[in-house]
């Protein structure tokens, strides 16, 4: 059996992937210009922005951070960097979770070896993968220690998806969905709320029999909700969709990194993990799915369903002195404000409604 070594962080440090679409300045459809866009990425950048497996996507990547503070203002030279070099080409950056019109047959894969061993291995399934996501890495200081928080963090997953609702669409259709592109990814094989894991040696063991199963290349290969990561040396939490604008995505990593905080403390503390059946997180991710912020979530201990609405702002109230300690109540506050106002899918979905054009719905929010 191979030896997952976890790289321990002694603080809630941060690691923020942005996955942004690419689309044409003129027709507002999906470009597959990566290739073109990485030609011009100046050096300082190179390191931290990345193809995905089609060439639609641009992922841009922090660095490690120890405050919110710090991954904005990573984001904001890389994302300017970035949005002069799409000028340049005629393509814009547009912050969805789905594209309103393109279609996923239309697009190129990126030619890499891994993607293309995707591809030979899971078909259609991988080439329908034309969505865009949020990942938030936060530090912990230990393999168990991640384990646990992964499985006490899983609760608040649907709180967090309702939040981030952004891909109303799907294959040119309006679906009736505020995230359907969390159900595109669940088709994956290893994608969805993870499996219930008691400590480090459990995952490690899993890890490795779907290694040598020859399931997976790689834990590069889990595309759970959330997730250890031994490399980094972080509670990796993944269930978000691409939030409409930088402001709301800072606003969603300081409430992760406040609530990751709190469950390390609970963890230190010894606080009981109150028992609740994996069929009610599964419950709350689809009503947050179907409804975001409108969903009815049911309490996994209490049974009571309430507004995400007020699922959030509790949360944050709960979770306010950690963003004390982590310096980032200002980001958690506009967390609040997201809670109280439409999602991004609802404002898409306006857009549409008010211009009946889903291509001036792309060209209104990519600024022109």
């Amino acid at each position: 059996m191979s030896r997952l070594e976890f790289r321990s962080n002694h603080s809630q440090t941060l690691g923020v992937e942005l996955e942004l679409a690419l689309v044409d300045a003129k027709t507002m459809a999906l470009s597959s210009s990566i290739l073109d866009v990485l030609a011009r990425v100046p050096a300082e950048h190179a390191d931290h922005v990345k193809p995905e497996l089609m060439q639609c996507y641009v992922e841009i990547n922090t660095g490690v951070c120890r405050t919110v503070n710090e991954v904005e203002a990573d984001l904001r030279g890389r994302l300017g960097a970035l949005e002069r070099i799409a000028g340049d080409l005629g393509l814009r950056l547009f912050w969805t979770g789905t594209h309103p019109f393109s279609r996923w047959q239309e697009q190129q894969q990126t030619p890499q070896d891994r993607y293309s061993r995707l591809i030979d291995n899971l078909q259609d399934v991988a080439r329908q993968l034309v969505t865009f996501g949020l990942h938030v890495h936060v530090g912990v200081d230990s393999g168990d220690k991640a384990v646990m928080v992964c499985d006490r963090i899983q609760r608040h997953l649907p709180t967090l998806l309702a939040l981030s609702c952004n891909s109303p669409w799907w294959e040119g259709r309006t679906t009736g969905l505020q995230s359907y592109r969390s159900k595109v990814m669940e088709n994956l094989p290893t994608a969805g709320l993870p499996p219930v894991m008691r400590n480090w040696s459990e995952y490690v063991w899993l890890v490795n029999h779907l290694v040598n199963t020859q399931f997976i290349g790689s834990i590069r290969d889990l595309w759970w909700d959330v997730r250890p990561h031994h490399n980094f040396g972080t509670v990796e939490v993944r269930v978000c969709d691409m939030p409409g604008t930088l402001e709301d995505a800072l606003g969603i990593v300081a409430l992760i990194q406040s609530v990751v905080r709190a469950l390390d403390e609970q963890v230190e503390e010894g606080t009981y993990q109150l028992e609740y059946h994996p069929m009610m997180v599964r419950q709350n991710k689809w009503r947050a799915a179907r409804y975001g912020l409108d969903a009815q979530l049911v309490n996994p201990s209490t049974h009571e369903a309430r507004s995400a609405r007020d699922v959030v702002a509790e949360l944050v109230e709960l979770v306010r002195p950690q963003a004390e300690h982590l310096g980032c109540v200002k980001y958690l506050n506009h967390a609040r404000t997201m809670a109280a106002r439409p999602t991004s899918a609802d404002r898409q979905l306006a857009l549409l409604k008010e211009t009946g054009d889903r291509a001036e719905v792309v060209r209104r929010l990519t600024g022109g």
